[in-house]
């Protein structure tokens, strides 16, 4: 039994390079590029915020309210959140494979996942940051070069 739910998603690369990402849940989200490094976001269920990568791994999602969780990006299209749902990115494998992968996607096949943190300092996200910045001369990484969205989806996942 999983200790996390499992919530796949396909994403739709726009004309105005835009992404649509339609969740299985019936939610819909709308991305575009922010300043540096960062993905703005609105849903259909009037939400609304900012996902930053902090490092290679960590994402920062920020909701309009304030509210912050953490995600940890695991490869193939994978982000495990704080708050224990795993997002699964189904448009990063087409067909036979991609149904494989997202059947196995907590599964040793794919190597085990680790939780993100539930919380960070500003300190340790600064520390992030920089990391990031020196490992960079381009965009800042979180699992995947994030200043090449030609597909709109790929295995960068766009932060989750």
């Amino acid at each position: 039994m999983s200790r996390y739910q499992q919530l796949a998603y396909t994403d739709e690369l726009l004309a105005d390079d835009t992404v649509h990402r339609r969740y299985a849940d019936g939610r819909l989200e709308w991305r575009r590029r922010g300043p540096g490094a960062t993905v703005t976001w609105r849903d259909n269920r009037g939400n609304s915020g900012v996902d930053e990568p902090l490092g290679r791994e960590i994402v920062k999602r920020t909701d309009r309210d304030g509210s912050v969780r953490y995600g940890r990006e695991s490869g193939y299209g994978r982000t495990l959140w704080s708050d224990g749902v795993l997002t699964v990115n189904r448009s990063s494998f087409g067909g036979r494979v991609g149904g494989i992968l997202a059947a196995v996607a907590g599964g040793a096949v794919l190597g085990a996942l680790v939780m993100p943190p539930l919380s960070m300092t500003f300190e340790k996200e600064e520390e992030l940051r920089e990391q990031s910045a020196q490992s960079n001369s381009g965009g800042v990484e979180a699992g995947g070069d994030y200043d090449d969205w030609d597909d709109g989806y790929g295995d960068d996942d766009d932060f989750g």
